[in-house]
């Protein structure tokens, strides 16, 4: 069995206020595929990744990782399995500095100092922000924060990654950086975003949540020229494919 791959059955959750936020999620995700998640906001996508990796523990249903169930005695082999960044940098940043944030999943992995430190300085080169290992995280830019929280999951070399709202905040230089490191990795990923150009470019799949559900799990392309879905779900085509404003072709 893949470790690469996902299985949702059944998946359901409410919060402690009562309010359900997920019913009935089931989907499959096969070894290097890249999957968006979209939907208006509420519609599950953050609650949905947060189940990845047993951040949120189901209501009902399961959640298998490589055909390991997510259930509080698997949990740290399913954190080294599937990393995962969040949509607010500030929330994954605590450490003094960047190379110390970085390096703190490797050393809690039981690491030797040396391997830390080769783990900090390849995940550092990757997201392109090696002359920023001895700054404090505080003082960086948003798009030094986003790159340095990729960093942070990248050196715990996971075989998924996932990301809520990877684009968010960007200026188009850090964006367009994002892009292509996200293109870069090889295994499989799950994104949760409303940048729908982002998904169109990266992800062969899309799955869009609506109300807590699954309304729509197909090919991106299929999916984002069915406008009646997309209104459906509160979205609308990505401006690659809404085609000249005046001359109105697409």
């Amino acid at each position: 069995m893949s470790h690469h791959t996902i299985s949702v059955r059944g998946l359901g959750f409410v919060y402690p206020d009562g309010t359900r936020a997920l019913e009935g999620v089931s989907f499959e995700v096969g070894h290097g595929e890249a999957i968006a998640v979209v939907g208006a906001n509420g519609a599950g996508k953050s609650t949905l990744l947060l189940h990845l990796n047993g951040l949120l523990s189901p209501s009902e249903g399961s959640i298998d990782i490589g055909g390991v169930p997510v259930t509080k005695g698997t949990l740290p082999e399913i954190r080294r399995t599937v990393g995962m960044v969040f949509q607010d940098p500030d929330d994954q940043l605590f450490m003094p500095t960047v190379a110390e944030d970085v390096g703190f999943g490797p050393m809690n992995l039981g690491l030797p100092p040396e391997g830390v430190e080769a783990r900090v300085a390849e995940a550092l080169a990757r997201v392109e922000a090696a002359h920023l290992r001895e700054r404090p995280p505080y003082h960086l830019s948003g798009g030094e924060k986003r790159a340095v929280a990729i960093a942070t999951v990248l050196a715990m070399e996971p075989n998924i990654l996932v990301m809520d709202e990877p684009s968010s905040g960007l200026d188009p230089k850090a964006r367009r950086r994002v892009i292509g490191l996200l293109a870069s990795f090889a295994h499989t990923r799950i994104l949760a975003t409303h940048d729908l150009d982002l998904a169109a470019e990266l992800c062969e799949r899309t799955i869009v949540m609506s109300g807590g559900r699954v309304a729509a799990d197909g090919p991106t392309a299929e999916i984002f020229a069915d406008d009646v879905l997309l209104e459906a779900g509160g979205l609308e085509r990505p401006l690659g494919m809404q085609g000249c404003p005046v001359c109105r072709t697409k």
